[in-house]
């Protein structure tokens, strides 16, 4: 998948100041802590930078920080956007990660299992 190159830095730069949410999730997510399945954090794809990737499962995690309350409809446009591309979209609030996440983990661990035979393919899937 080709992203604009100057997202680059942006990504870079997000990565260096993560939010709670992100660097506790993280923890759970690196190194193929995630069912052994590898994942990117703040990864340009396309025309924007998600906060989560996994490649061989095209799967897009999302945290919606307060930030996001007023963006609504953004990221509902950016999110059908990924998804034409054939990406999953698995969405968890700031609040979820700090506060529950036990059952973020488990909703993830339940979207791998239900998808890792047959991962969507992002080449084919909203031709």
């Amino acid at each position: 998948m080709d992203y604009n190159l100057d997202l680059k830095a942006d990504s870079r730069l997000l990565r260096n100041n993560s939010t709670l949410s992100e660097v506790l999730l993280w923890k759970k997510l690196r190194a193929g802590s995630m069912m052994g399945f590898k994942f990117n954090r703040q990864k340009p794809l396309g025309n924007y930078i998600v906060d989560f990737y996994c490649k061989p499962l095209n799967l897009i995690i999302e945290i919606d920080r307060s930030s996001h309350d007023n963006k609504y409809e953004k990221d509902c446009y950016r999110q059908k956007e990924l998804e034409k591309l054939g990406f999953t979209v698995l969405r968890f609030t700031d609040l979820q990660v700090k506060k529950d996440m036990n059952n973020v983990i488990r909703g993830i661990e339940i979207w791998v299992n239900e998808n890792k035979k047959n991962p969507p393919n992002p080449l084919f899937k909203g031709e």
